[in-house]
């Protein structure tokens, strides 16, 4: 997986500046109201509006009549007001006459059951019929805006994957999946030895015996699971890649992104976008903190703030995601309550504008705010805007009214220190958690908490895109290793990096079989240890490894070459190695936020980077000559020079 390059300078020259925008619905309201609102939104100092990502029904009413009128005056308004326009493909939402037309585009769960129409992202990536209907109306929308010299660059579709629509099991993805396997595997002998399908008699004798993996009476073949995760995820970028063809083909200059969103598992993202010029992604701090794996305690903590790392992670993940030195954008920032958690708490005072300045400082170039006015029909409607229904300035409109982060340089965030994450190793565990409180995502926030509270800044990037240059290299939970992936972590180790890995790090092969010689398979002579024994703990469960805690896993090693640096004090795994130095390789067995931050400081100042003991809640980020304080906690904070922090506040300084 290698880094791209920018395709048009023009993508660079428009993103020098950090600046604002906001999602915009003019469809939903009186066209009386238009230049109110672009005027209003040009006061409020926004540069960038988003339009049309869910107006399918207007563009096209009926099959081949295009209304266009509407969105001609839509953007023109924008325009006048000296806006630009982001400019959606509406594919999210297929209208009703194509739906009744093909019902065969519908998606399927893995119930078997047929998700109608009736809210949005109803449809099959793997649809051919649905396939075509996209390109078609990218192409007509692409063909009349391309040129227009407002429309400076296009979103694609929605939010790819949400409410579960990534993995379909109908007829399509059967059909897709079979062919998928076939250009994979060659022959059935491959496939059965690669899914080690022996196993309970579930070895194939022709193509078509194969289904999706749902269904089943017990737990499905995991490689089947993951290879299906593959092929689904490839089904999402498929998808993108024709509409991005025909975006390239007819809107010249314009740059091109996806709206991803926060921490999504679903599809491989650093596929999803390798044909756009940036990412984006979706910032719900508030949201995300009740779907979250935190304790309750931490909920309750968090949900007024957001948590500083779970939305810090997302900002780094989508600024890497094509590599160094391309920036992303949020697309679409909470700017007061939600509509879609299990609660929806208001948030705190000074959240918006905190939130705004975090992204800064992470290295996002653009943050647009969700939504512009309070919709007042349908599914969305408890959902806040930057106005209320009565078209006041709502509480997040005022904190954006009141900023003065515009205008500042899109610096690049430089950073030696870079945290691995992938999606299949995301899958291939979480298919195997064994343990209660285990997810792919927990383990690797154990790590991301830790460095930030380090006062860190992180890159994160795939485990095969280019680590020249790192001081430290963290793999929390790269799972599947092959002999590629192994040689490319020691080369970075062999070019001086320091190398830190977590639990389960190299337990599986690619296709999802555990190393003959087990783990780490073929990172053993980097790491100088192999896996000895694992314990899935359950919840109230916990032993101690240098006085830290250790809950949820524990794994202990034999020694080749390495040297244990710290042992487990009691339970089943007492006297047994728990983190294990070989060189400049480190690897860390116990689920201890204490040891993994122990541990990851003792390697940073061995690398020379520097560390602070930061405040709970209080984050630092570098960005150019900029450094940006923030405290996320409802209460004061004394940062290490002694100065204070107000609750829920920023400070940026030169430094």
């Amino acid at each position: 997986m290698t880094d791209r390059t920018e395709h048009d300078q023009g993508v660079i020259d428009q993103r020098q500046a950090f600046a604002l925008g906001v999602c915009y619905y003019p469809e939903h309201w009186p066209r009386d109201r238009w230049e109110g609102y672009a005027r209003r939104m040009k006061e409020l100092g926004l540069d960038y509006v988003r339009i049309a990502e869910f107006a399918w029904s207007r563009m096209e009413p009926e099959p081949g009549r295009y209304d266009w009128g509407w969105l001609d005056d839509a953007i023109e308004t924008l325009a006048a007001e000296g806006l630009k326009v982001v400019l959606c493909t509406p594919t999210a939402t297929p209208p009703a006459w194509l739906v009744r037309a093909h019902p065969e585009i519908l998606p399927v769960d893995a119930e078997g059951r047929v998700r109608e129409f009736g809210s949005r992202k109803h449809y099959d990536h793997a649809s051919p019929v649905y396939r075509r209907h996209s390109r078609r109306i990218t192409e007509a929308i692409a063909g009349r805006y391309g040129g227009h010299p407002a429309v400076v660059g296009w979103q694609t579709d929605n939010e790819f994957g949400c409410h579960g629509t990534t993995r379909s099991y109908g007829p399509a993805a059967q059909d897709a999946f079979r062919g998928w396997l076939e250009a994979r595997y060659g022959t059935l002998a491959a496939l059965n030895d690669a899914w080690g399908a022996v196993f309970w008699s579930q070895e194939y004798s022709a193509w078509d015996q194969i289904l999706p993996p749902n269904l089943t009476v017990t737990e499905p073949n995991p490689s089947h699971v993951l290879d299906f995760a593959r092929f689904a995820s490839d089904m999402v970028v498929e998808f993108q890649a024709e509409q991005v063809a025909i975006l390239r083909r007819l809107s010249p200059g314009r740059w091109i992104t996806h709206n991803f969103m926060q921490w999504f598992p679903d599809f491989d993202h650093y596929r999803a976008a390798e044909g756009l010029d940036f990412a984006s992604w979706d910032s719900y701090p508030v949201g995300v903190v009740e779907r979250s794996e935190l304790p309750e305690a931490e909920k309750i903590r968090w949900v007024r703030t957001g948590h500083p790392d779970l939305i810090g992670f997302n900002h780094d993940l989508y600024r890497g995601l094509l590599g160094r030195k391309r920036g992303c954008w949020v697309m679409e920032q909470q700017a007061g309550q939600v509509n879609w958690a299990s609660s929806n708490p208001l948030p705190a005072a000074g959240a918006v504008a905190l939130w705004t300045a975090q992204a800064y400082a992470h290295g996002c170039d653009i943050v647009s705010y969700f939504r512009w006015r309070a919709a007042t029909v349908a599914q969305e409607l408890m959902h806040s805007g930057l106005l209320r229904h009565d078209e006041t300035l709502d509480r997040g409109g005022e904190e954006v009214a009141g900023l003065e982060l515009s205008g500042r340089p899109n610096a690049e965030v430089a950073t030696p220190v870079v945290l691995l994450h992938d999606y299949e190793s995301l899958w291939a565990y979480d298919e195997q958690s064994h343990s209660a409180g285990a997810s792919y995502w927990a383990q690797l926030l154990l790590f991301y908490t830790a460095l930030r509270s380090l006062g860190v800044d992180v890159d994160i990037r795939h485990p095969e895109q280019d680590l020249a240059g790192y001081a430290v290299v963290v793999a929390p939970a790269v799972q599947l290793v092959g002999v590629e992936r192994a040689a490319h972590l020691e080369a970075a180790v062999a070019a001086g990096a320091r190398l830190v890995v977590g639990p389960r790090v190299g337990y599986r092969t690619p296709t999802g079989r555990v190393h003959e010689a087990g783990q780490p398979g073929p990172l053993a002579p980097l790491l100088g240890c192999v896996l000895r024994n694992f314990d899935g703990m359950r919840p109230g469960l916990a032993t101690r490894v240098g006085g830290h805690e250790v809950t949820v896993w524990t794994e202990s090693y034999v020694l080749r070459e390495g040297a244990a640096t710290h042992r487990y004090e009691d339970g089943p795994l007492a006297g047994e190695a728990a983190v294990v130095r070989h060189g400049n390789a480190t690897t860390v067995g116990a689920w201890s936020s204490g040891l993994v931050r122990e541990v990851l400081a003792s390697v940073l100042a061995e690398a020379g980077v520097e560390t602070l003991d930061l405040p709970e809640g209080v984050r630092r980020s570098r960005r150019g000559g900029l450094v940006t304080w923030m405290n996320f906690d409802q209460a004061p904070a004394t940062l290490p020079d002694g100065t204070v922090l107000g609750p829920v506040s920023f400070e940026v300084r030169p430094g």
